[in-house]
């Protein structure tokens, strides 16, 4: 079992950067490849960044790539998501979540755990 929980979301001006954290209970978060997925009110749930067990590969959505970057220290059982260059558009509930599996997975019916989400608001 592993929970998650988020924090670091707030509201900032476009152009501006936040890192959210998600830190896990359990001694084995370091098994688990972590990602970051966000859902905009009235929008489904999207994919935002993956990274494996050891930090060393990561993969990031398309409209998000070049701004955002997804990290973690698995001594400290958390995982980041630095998030510069902010648009209105970034602006979501975002949620990161634990897989047990190999892999790079997009898809948020693959994870097996789930944080309760933190806010991130953008204002142009």
């Amino acid at each position: 079992q592993v929970q998650l929980v988020e924090s670091g979301g707030g509201l900032v001006q476009a152009g501006g950067s936040l890192r959210l954290s998600c830190v896990a209970s359990g001694r084995t978060f370091k098994s688990y490849a972590m990602g970051w997925f966000r859902q905009a009110p009235g929008k489904e749930r999207e994919f935002v960044a993956w990274i494996n067990w050891s930090g060393a590969n990561t993969v990031y959505a398309d409209s998000v790539k070049g701004r955002f970057t997804i990290s973690r220290d698995n001594a400290k059982n958390t995982v980041y998501l630095q998030m510069n260059s902010l648009k209105p558009e970034d602006s979501a509930a975002y949620y990161c979540a634990a897989w047990g599996g190999s892999g790079i997975v997009k898809m948020s019916g693959y994870y097996d755990y789930w944080g309760q989400g933190t806010q991130v608001t953008v204002s142009s």
